[in-house]
Order: structure tokens, then C-alpha cells, then sequence
């Protein structure tokens, strides 16, 4: 791969007129693949077949009550949750297994602060201008929940370590409209980021304008490790300590554990807002669905045999984002058209190119037949104001493919990035 090292107009040239040929060939592959959504491939989800045969005629939870019935325990099975808790960082008696998807459960919680009253608020936050804190890059579907309910949204950089500290500790000190920040603290959703001890100890620790703010935990991928196990504070623990003890709700889930159609989600919190989030509840549902919660809990076993079943999932993943590492570093690594990150875990890579590039090359990925998820994706509103970052998902594709789709985009960026950089020389 040749270098753009010396920018001048001849060398410009020649590599606009290398990457225009390599487009017009990587076209002409007619490629139909998609890399917009980060979702378990089929092999992942083989590794938990056995659910399928689960509970194999068995309808009674280890404290005897049935599953196929209403009634307790409406906080799901002790024995599924006893399996989640280590690693959730949250007592069992403080966490429910409820629901399918943690997005519905933080879907929940908002629609309960809105018509309702989240303990140690002054009212409803329906009755209040309400702004949320979004780490960016981010989650889209986190955006997507303000968007839903009218919630305004700031973004905060992140930072190696977390959101910047200096800017969320400024504008909750000041605005009592902000509510809440979102957080996926372990592999962040796109870029990978852990949270450091530092950042946990502030966000407990810090003080808000608001009386009833909150910290979305999103912990969506606890023990999806790539390289190692990284561990991060315990965020309800920190909250306490701080004398702050209703500030987070943490949310989990087994959507890219077992199956992303069919898992169980967990909400955790403090005493009060466990409290709180029971009273809300069972006014919409009588009960979880006990007869999955033990299906998972027979299939799992126990702690151990959760990190385990997570081994074997790094085993399917750590080669696909090694594929898409090595491709970029031998595509794009000397052209200072773009970086990207190299996470120890979670589903995703933050490519990031050059500013006012990342819509074009999703543009020209797609006429080339490869789906990547929208530039803007990762901000509030679906502005990046830098346009410049792009998800890259290779969790379901093949090998093979992911070849192809890496390629692809390196193409892509090569051929945006020649041509704006020829626009201003």
C-alpha cells in the first residue's frame, strides 16, 4: 500500500487513480453482503442449541414453585439470577431477571419516570424539560429512546477511560433538566472503551443539579471478552459509598449470550428503586417467562459454566476482528486516511476517517453492494458533526466474507479520503 506521507498534487493523483480502479473492480465483484446491525451469526447461536430440548419435561424451579403458572417469583428464578449477579456486579436480591431485551427494561424505566415518580424526585418527568447526557460515539438505540419520549440529548466526548469527566461533572452540576446519562461501561458500543475506576468514582460521586438523576448502566456485554477479562468498578457499590445510592440502574442481558431472539434481561438497582420498579411492573405484566429463565438457568448451571459458554463464543469472534484488524492495518495502516480501534471485547470497531468523509464512504460501499451502518449512527440525532465515524459489526458474516467487506471498505475509504484531500490541495 502506498503512502500519502508527501501530499502533493502528482502524488495525490496517482492514488486517486489507484483507488478509482480498485472501486471500479471491487463493483464489478457484484457483492450483496451487509454489515449494518452487530448481531450473533448463526454459529454463535448454534453453541446453545441445547435450549431447544430445554426443560426437557421439567416445569418446577429449584424452590419447587411450577413456571408454567402465574405467581412467584416474580423477580425471576433465584437460580438464573444467581448466575448473573457476579458479573453484574449487583446483589442478587437487588436484581430481577424480567423481560427479553434490557432495551425494553430501560424502555421501561423512562416510561415510569415520566409517569410516575423515581425515588427522591420532586415530580414527574413528564410535567419537565428532560435532557439526557450521550457519550459519543454511542448506541443509536439509546439515541433512538430519547428521540422516542422527546428527551433533548447532549454529547459528551469519550475519552480512553469513559465519557470526559470535566464536561459531565460541569453540566450536571448546573442543569437540573438533565436526568440521566447513558452508559455502556465494559466494550463500549462502538469503540470499545472500559470505564476506569477514576470515571465510576466520579459519576457516583459527582453532584447534580437534579435530585432524581440516573445513570443508564448499560452493561450489555459483561463477559463478552476478546483478549483477556476486563473487569470495571462496581458502579452500585461506588453509588452507595457516595451517598448516593439510588443514582444507577444497571441492565444486562442474554441476547448475545444464548439466543438474541429468545434470552432473558436483568434490571439491577438499589433497594428503593428495586422497590419502585416492582410497583410499576406489576401493573403490566403478572410474571417474567419463568419456563425460559429455567431453560437458561439448567443450561448454564452456574457461574463458571457462563464464562465457559463465553470462551467458546470468543473462539467464533477474536478471528473476525482479527481479520478486519489485519485488513485495515495492511489496506490503510500507512495512508493517514483513517484509524480505528482494537477492542478487548464486546461487537464492535470504531472506524474513524477523514472529517466530512464517513457519509461518502458509506455511500460508495453500498453502490459497491455492502451494507454499513448509517454514518451519524453513533451521535444524538444522526449527526456527527465531524463526519468522520463509522461502526463496523463483524460478528455475523463469515470469514470469508468479512475478507471481502473489509477490503471493500478500505476501498471505500481510500477513494473518499484521495478525492477530499484532492479538493484541497
Amino acid at each position: 500500500m502506498t503512502t500519502i506521507a508527501h501530499r502533493d498534487a502528482d502524488a495525490l493523483a496517482l492514488h486517486l487513480d489507484e483507488a478509482r480502479r480498485d472501486y471500479a473492480g471491487l463493483k464489478d465483484r457484484g457483492l450483496q453482503l451487509d454489515l449494518t446491525r452487530g448481531k450473533p451469526s448463526p454459529e454463535q447461536l448454534d453453541l446453545a442449541a441445547e435450549l431447544l430440548t430445554l426443560p426437557d419435561g421439567r416445569y418446577t424451579a429449584l424452590d419447587g414453585s411450577d413456571c408454567r403458572n402465574y405467581g412467584a417469583p416474580g423477580d425471576g428464578l433465584r437460580e438464573l439470577r444467581d448466575i448473573f449477579a457476579p458479573v453484574l456486579h449487583v446483589p442478587v436480591e437487588q436484581l430481577l431477571a424480567v423481560g427479553n431485551s434490557s432495551l425494553e427494561l430501560m424502555h421501561d424505566c423512562i416510561v415510569h419516570a415520566l409517569l410516575g415518580t423515581v425515588p427522591g424526585a420532586e415530580g414527574r418527568w413528564a410535567d419537565q424539560r428532560v435532557a439526557f447526557l450521550c457519550p459519543v460515539p454511542g448506541y443509536d438505540r439509546h439515541f433512538a429512546l430519547c428521540a422516542r419520549f422527546g428527551i433533548d440529548m447532549i454529547p459528551v466526548p469519550m475519552t480512553d477511560g469513559g465519557p470526559d469527566m470535566d464536561v459531565v461533572e460541569d453540566l450536571v452540576r448546573s442543569d437540573a433538566r438533565i436526568k440521566g446519562i447513558w452508559c455502556v461501561p465494559k466494550y463500549s458500543n462502538p469503540d470499545g472503551t472500559c470505564y476506569s475506576d477514576e470515571t465510576v468514582r466520579r459519576l457516583s460521586a459527582m453532584e447534580t443539579a437534579a435530585p432524581d438523576f440516573r445513570i443508564f448502566w448499560d452493561n450489555a456485554y459483561a463477559v463478552h471478552h476478546l483478549d483477556g477479562e476486563t473487569e470495571v468498578g462496581d458502579i452500585l457499590a461506588a453509588c452507595r459509598e457516595a451517598g448516593h445510592p439510588d443514582r444507577a440502574f444497571v441492565f444486562g442481558s442474554t441476547s448475545k449470550i444464548t439466543f438474541a431472539g429468545a434470552g432473558v434481561a436483568f434490571f439491577g438497582s438499589s433497594p428503593a428503586n428495586v422497590a419502585w420498579w416492582r410497583a410499576n411492573a406489576g401493573k403490566r405484566t403478572i410474571g417474567p417467562d419463568k419456563v425460559n429463565q429455567l431453560r437458561h438457568a439448567l443450561f448454564l448451571k452456574d457461574t463458571d459454566g457462563l464464562h465457559a459458554h463465553m470462551r467458546r463464543h470468543r473462539g467464533i469472534l477474536a478471528p473476525k476482528f482479527e481479520t478486519v484488524d489485519r485488513v485495515f492495518g495492511e489496506q490503510l495502516g500507512d495512508t493517514g486516511l483513517a484509524t480505528w480501534t482494537r477492542p478487548k471485547g464486546g461487537y464492535f470497531v470504531a472506524l474513524r476517517v477523514l472529517d466530512g468523509c464517513a457519509r461518502e464512504v458509506v455511500r460508495l460501499a453500498a453502490e459497491a453492494g455492502i451494507a454499513v451502518t448509517p454514518a451519524g449512527a453513533t451521535h444524538p440525532y444522526g449527526n456527527d458533526p465531524d463526519d468522520r465515524v463509522i461502526r463496523i459489526g463483524p460478528s455475523y458474516p463469515t470469514l470469508e466474507e468479512l475478507e471481502q467487506i473489509a477490503y471493500g471498505i478500505t476501498v471505500c475509504v481510500r477513494l473518499a479520503g484521495y478525492e477530499r484531500l484532492t479538493a484541497q490541495h
